[in-house]
């Protein structure tokens, strides 16, 4: 007879409790718990620093089926502090899977339920909110999770890119690139950097503290902000470090994270969504190209639009992208600075790929700027833990530099 599995309840802030079985780590976690529509794509969620300090559950009911592989993970270790499942196989068929999820999440120390209604879950956390909960198969009372989830902090105010971004300054190797960007991590993605270097951009990854000035002494013929957990208006050195930037009119790339900072950095401000965006099918209206773009999204924050139209301190400021299904803003693009940005992920991997173009477009903007000079950097970096980025689909992702912690809020 096979053994039943360990039991594991989720309690949310407001008492609401989901009883359900234990599938990876034993233990208990906290943070924000969110839901993601996406069919497809589960490992590329849990090690997306963006889920730092969350416990997601995907509303799609069988996770698993495909198990895990190394070349699919945007970090070196899963991000999320906790998974909620319907349905977790605890077996996979794919040839390239080098482990299961069950035993993927357990190495990394990471809690999973499963047997959970993710239907009931996602319906009440669109009436009722995110809101903080907890998943354990130590504390299954109802009232002594529920203590433990109301002692945890929120979201709101959390500065998380100081927990998830890299502790050094470091190179990748993009042979014969025409230009040098420096990509600010505030929760950086490989994806995103295989795409940077697609573009032709050799990278120069920073902490996310780094101060502008000596970013700018590099000379770089670009800068990119990444996407990132936490919240915005608490990330005061990264708008502060932009708007250093615009003032030097060094042309300027943002995304998610990245986009929310250059609003608050142009005059704008940010808020905190209901329930938030996440999934892979999110449909955002392109206002300058007048195209719809199914798009991937995860975020918690938003720009507000009425800020934005007032925000004039680097000069005018168009509303690019808006989301279809609720209005809310997806991008914008400075009139009078050479800047731009994005709340989706053009880079989303597995997909969908339709804003892949962003990245040309950012070399096109520093190409029009007359940027492009030299691929040498004047300072060199640490010996890159990258190398060459392969760029060809299903190919080894590049380590990352194995400083970021799980965040799993235990």
């Amino acid at each position: 007879m096979i053994a039943r599995p360990p039991r594991a309840v989720l309690v949310l802030e407001d008492g609401e409790m989901f009883a359900g079985e234990a599938f990876a780590a034993a233990g208990t976690a906290t943070g924000e718990v969110v839901f993601n529509t996406s069919l497809t794509g589960y490992q590329e969620v849990l090690t997306d620093p963006s889920y730092h300090r969350q416990l997601v559950a995907m509303t799609a009911p069988h996770q698993g089926n495909y198990g895990t592989s190394d070349q699919d993970a945007e970090a070196t270790s899963v991000q999320a502090a906790g998974f909620i499942v319907r349905s977790a196989s605890r077996t996979y068929s794919n040839w390239r899977a080098t482990g299961g999820l069950p035993e993927t999440l357990a190495a990394a120390g990471v809690v999973g339920i499963s047997e959970v209604d993710t239907r009931r879950l996602a319906r009440h956390i669109r009436s009722a909110g995110a809101m903080r909960a907890g998943i354990s198969t130590e504390l299954v009372d109802r009232d002594a999770l529920l203590e433990v989830v109301r002692a945890a902090p929120p979201m709101a105010g959390a500065d998380l890119a100081r927990e998830v971004t890299t502790s050094r300054v470091y190179d990748v190797d993009t042979p014969d690139a025409p230009f040098r960007v420096v990509a600010y991590d505030f929760g950086i993605k490989r994806s995103i950097l295989r795409l940077l270097a697609a573009a032709g951009c050799a990278v120069r990854v920073v902490p996310a503290t780094t101060a502008a000035e000596r970013v700018l002494a590099w000379e770089p013929d670009g800068v990119f902000c990444s996407n990132g957990p936490g919240d915005p208006a608490a990330v005061t050195y990264g708008s502060a470090a932009i708007a250093t930037v615009l003032g030097a009119e060094v042309p300027l790339f943002g995304i998610c994270l990245g986009h929310q900072l250059l609003g608050r950095a142009l005059g704008a401000t940010t808020y905190k969504l209901p329930f938030g965006h996440r999934g892979t099918n999110q449909p955002v209206r392109d206002q300058v190209r007048g195209t719809v773009e199914i798009s991937t999204h995860n975020h918690g924050f938003a720009v507000d639009n009425a800020s934005l139209a007032r925000a004039d301190r680097f000069g005018a400021v168009v509303v690019s992208h808006v989301n279809l299904n609720d209005g809310v803003n997806e991008g914008l693009r400075c009139a009078d600075a050479p800047a731009f940005s994005v709340q989706y992920h053009p880079e989303a991997a597995p997909g969908p790929h339709d804003g892949r173009h962003l990245f040309g477009e950012f070399a096109d903007l520093m190409r029009r700027c007359g940027r492009g000079r030299s691929t040498t950097w004047p300072e060199p970096g640490a010996a890159s833990p990258l190398g060459v980025v392969d760029m060809e689909p299903g190919s080894a992702s590049p380590p990352l530099d194995g400083k970021r912690s799980r965040g799993a809020g235990t």
